[in-house]
């Protein structure tokens, strides 16, 4: 397999003594370096900073044009740019195919619960800056952003990568981390595991037939954590992977992009 990345200019932007270094777009993110102690925040949220000053900044699929870099009472605006995403539109589905009955709406509910609280998780120590492996071997088969609108509905954007491979293909840490999450079965997600890699930046990895990690495990970078699966929503065999900054879902591909590749 290609890794999973495409190859992106990579822009550095002085701003009041901070360099920026990465893709300002939607599903996109910019690694900062700052003064240590040094006070960052994004439109009005706290950004987690290195003890060295280093930080993170991440953009939704859906970002605005523009953003607030806010460094020590010093503020910058960044232009974001805009994205175009593929949305697919399918009509006439059975009414039970489209809409969870309010038993599952529950079950989603505490599962959101429960990722959140996985996001909530923030080392101060960066372990992705040497590069993110690929996560498995296999086809990309679905892409970050794309959308699906059913019986005039629209569904929630796609937030990761997927991956087709064999059921029991081994899946791989694209980082060393700590697992936040190691759920057995989530109404859309199936088994998923989630790992904290410092800065608030996280990796997920679902639809698994099976979980080899716990949380609070350490793991290290191109580590088995687990095997790719059907479970879930999940229409065949494959992996999904996701980047999340915060709360902030990012573009996989993008963010392999940016940092430094690396190839097992």
């Amino acid at each position: 397999m290609r890794p999973l990345l495409f190859v992106f200019l990579l822009v550095a932007l002085p701003a009041h003594g901070v360099d920026l270094t990465g893709r300002l777009e939607q599903g996109g993110l910019a690694i900062g370096q700052a003064r240590p102690d040094s006070a960052v925040s994004l439109d009005g949220r706290a950004v987690p900073v290195a003890s060295d000053g280093r930080f993170v900044l991440g953009f939704g699929r859906d970002a605005a044009p523009t953003a607030t870099l806010r460094i020590d009472g010093h503020s910058q605006t960044l232009s974001i740019a805009k994205r175009d995403w593929h949305i697919q539109r399918i009509d006439g589905l059975p009414p039970a195919k489209v809409t969870p009955d309010p038993a599952q709406l529950a079950r989603i509910a505490e599962e959101n619960r429960l990722v959140a609280q996985a996001r909530q998780v923030i080392s101060p120590h960066p372990t992705f800056l040497d590069g993110l492996a690929a996560p498995a071997d296999g086809i990309v088969s679905g892409v970050f952003g794309s959308q699906r609108v059913l019986n005039g509905e629209a569904r929630a954007p796609h937030s990761g990568t997927d991956v087709a491979a064999p059921t029991g293909a081994p899946v791989r840490a694209v980082a060393a981390g700590t697992v936040t999450l190691a759920h057995a079965d989530m109404y859309f997600t199936g088994q998923t595991v989630m790992i904290d890699h410092g800065l608030g930046l996280q990796s997920v990895y679902a639809h698994l037939s099976r979980t080899d990690v716990a949380v609070g495990q350490r793991v290290e970078q191109g580590q088995v954590i687990g095997a790719v699966g059907a479970s879930g929503r999940a229409t065949g065999p494959h992996l999904h992977w996701g980047v999340s900054w915060l709360d902030v879902r990012l573009d996989p591909e993008t963010v392999s992009a940016v940092l430094p590749s690396v190839r097992r």
